[in-house]
C-alpha cells in the first residue's frame, strides 16, 4: 500500500503548465543529458511534503519500486524519504541499506537536482568513517551521474572541514567535457573556500590555467570583485 499511497499523494500534486516546463529547464529533449525523462510538474516544496509524511513507512522495497519510476518527481520524491529515513535517529538504523540500495540505483539518479538533494547526505554520510575509494572509481569511470555524485558528495566532508578528497577529484575531473560537472567542481571548490580560504587558493594557484571557464567562475563566486577579475585575467598568480 505504500507505494500506491506515495504515487496517489504525488499525483495530486501535478501541475500542468509546470509539466511543461520543467522538460527543457531539465534538458530532456534528443541528446540532450535527461533525454526522454517525464514530470508531473510537482514542485520541491510539495515533493518534501510528500516524502515528510511516508519516509518512515516505506520499505526498502517500496524505496526500490518507486526510484525506478519512470516520473522524475517519483523518483526525486523518493530520495527525499532516503534521506530522511537516513538521518532520522530515531527510528532502526538501515543507512547500510539505504546506502547499498543508492549506489546500486544509480542508473535512476539521473539528473543534476536528484544528485544534488541526496548525494553528500546518503554517499558522503555514509563514508564519513569508511574508505572513500568507491568516490575516485566513480570520478574516473566515465558516467556522468556517478561522477556528479563523487564530487557532490564531498560536501558532506567540507561541512566537517575536510577538504582532501574534494581537491582530489576535482582534479580528477579539470579535464572533464560536461557543463554539469564543471558546475558542481567549482561549487565544491566554492564551498570550501568559504571555510578555508586557503584550499581555495591553493588549487587555484596551480590549476587556474587549465581549469573550465565555468569551473572557474563558480570556484571564485564569493571571492572580492578585485580578485575575481584579477584571477580571470589571469593576472592573479
Amino acid at each position: 500500500m505504500s507505494v500506491t499511497s506515495v504515487l496517489n499523494a504525488l499525483k495530486k500534486l501535478r501541475n500542468a503548465d509546470k509539466a511543461t516546463f520543467f522538460p527543457r529547464f531539465f534538458k530532456t529533449g534528443k541528446d540532450q543529458y535527461g533525454e526522454g525523462d517525464k514530470f508531473w510538474g510537482i514542485t520541491v516544496p510539495n515533493n518534501r511534503s510528500v516524502a515528510k509524511k511516508y519516509y518512515a513507512a516505506v520499505s526498502l522495497e517500496d524505496l526500490s519500486e518507486l526510484l525506478q519510476n519512470h516520473v522524475h518527481e517519483v523518483r526525486q520524491c523518493t530520495l527525499f524519504m532516503m534521506v530522511y529515513r537516513f538521518e532520522d535517529k530515531k527510528l532502526p538504523d538501515i543507512r547500510k541499506a539505504l546506502y547499498n540500495l543508492y549506489i546500486t540505483h544509480t542508473a535512476y539518479i539521473n539528473n543534476w537536482d536528484l544528485v544534488d538533494c541526496s548525494a553528500a547526505q546518503i554517499v558522503g554520510g555514509w563514508l564519513e568513517d569508511k574508505k572513500r575509494d568507491i568516490l575516485y572509481r566513480w570520478a574516473k569511470k566515465g558516467h556522468l551521474w556517478e561522477q556528479r555524485i563523487a564530487i557532490v558528495a564531498t560536501y558532506h566532508y567540507i561541512r566537517k572541514g575536510e577538504y582532501d578528497d574534494t581537491v582530489a577529484i576535482c582534479k580528477l575531473l579539470l579535464a572533464h567535457e560536461h557543463d554539469l560537472i564543471h558546475k558542481a567542481t567549482g561549487w565544491m571548490l566554492r564551498e570550501a573556500g568559504k571555510r578555508n580560504l586557503d584550499t581555495l587558493i591553493y588549487f587555484l594557484a596551480e590549476h587556474h590555467a587549465e581549469m573550465p571557464r565555468t569551473m572557474l567562475r563558480y570556484a571564485i563566486e564569493k571571492l572580492d570583485a578585485d580578485a575575481r577579475k584579477r584571477i580571470l585575467l589571469n593576472q592573479y598568480f
